[in-house]
């Protein structure tokens, strides 16, 4: 009975000790993920916009995912608010007799299907309906190369689906391409900064075909 006050206090001390250290250690380590340390993570400053020229005949003007059922104040409201400035891109490559081509909805989805009147396909406007990357699946590609196509413009919604992914395969593909801001949108204003900044700071041989502009900014020749 003489020594059980000391294995005590040895077992105790073989506990405790050695946590105290592992706290403070623990408590001095970085987050361990991104979502740990998600609240902390400034804001990147925004990219530069750039004025761009391009040739109408070897340039093409993409509208996607524009739906009626999508771009209204209720569902999209930043995509409604571009209504009027893809008009006027829209008017001024017609002008120019620059290609168009839209992007539509599925089959089934009848809603989804067709853009709003002001901003919707002329006869002879071909349409292609895919996912989020309108390269797949579709002749999109081959639509561009027939007519010589070496650069595109991009406008629609979502800009981090429709928007990033064929901005995204467009670079890979060696096309100029360009991206009027005010005339892309997203459910969330996040997700249209967030495509904006991944389009210019992702790889070079991404970033280093994409320009970065206004629907005022760009000339057409």
């Amino acid at each position: 009975m003489t020594h059980r006050p000391a294995f005590w206090s040895a077992f105790l001390l073989a506990i405790v000790v050695p946590v105290l250290p592992c706290d403070a250690a623990r408590a001095a380590q970085p987050p361990s993920t991104i979502i740990d340390g998600w609240k902390s993570i400034p804001v990147p400053a925004p990219p530069a916009l750039e004025p761009v020229t391009v040739d109408s005949s070897h340039t093409a003007l993409l509208v996607l995912d524009m739906y009626a059922g999508w771009c209204n104040e209720a569902q999209r409201p930043s995509c409604l608010r571009s209504i009027p400035r893809v008009h006027e891109l829209l008017t001024r490559a017609r002008a120019r007799n620059m290609m168009v081509i839209y992007s539509g909805g599925p089959p089934d989805s009848p809603r989804f299907s067709m853009p709003p009147e002001p901003i919707a396909p002329l006869p002879g406007e071909p349409m292609v309906r895919s996912g989020a990357d309108k390269y797949l699946g579709t002749d999109l590609e081959k639509m561009l190369r027939a007519h010589g196509i070496r650069c595109v413009i991009i406008v629609g919604t979502s800009a981090d689906g429709a928007v990033l992914y064929t901005a995204g395969e467009s670079a890979l593909r060696n096309l100029m391409t360009v991206i009027p801001v005010d005339g892309i949108s997203a459910v969330e204003p996040f997700a249209e900064l967030y495509a904006v900044w991944h389009l210019k700071n992702t790889s070079g041989s991404v970033a280093e075909h994409v320009v970065l502009t206004r629907t005022d900014l760009i000339a057409m020749q």
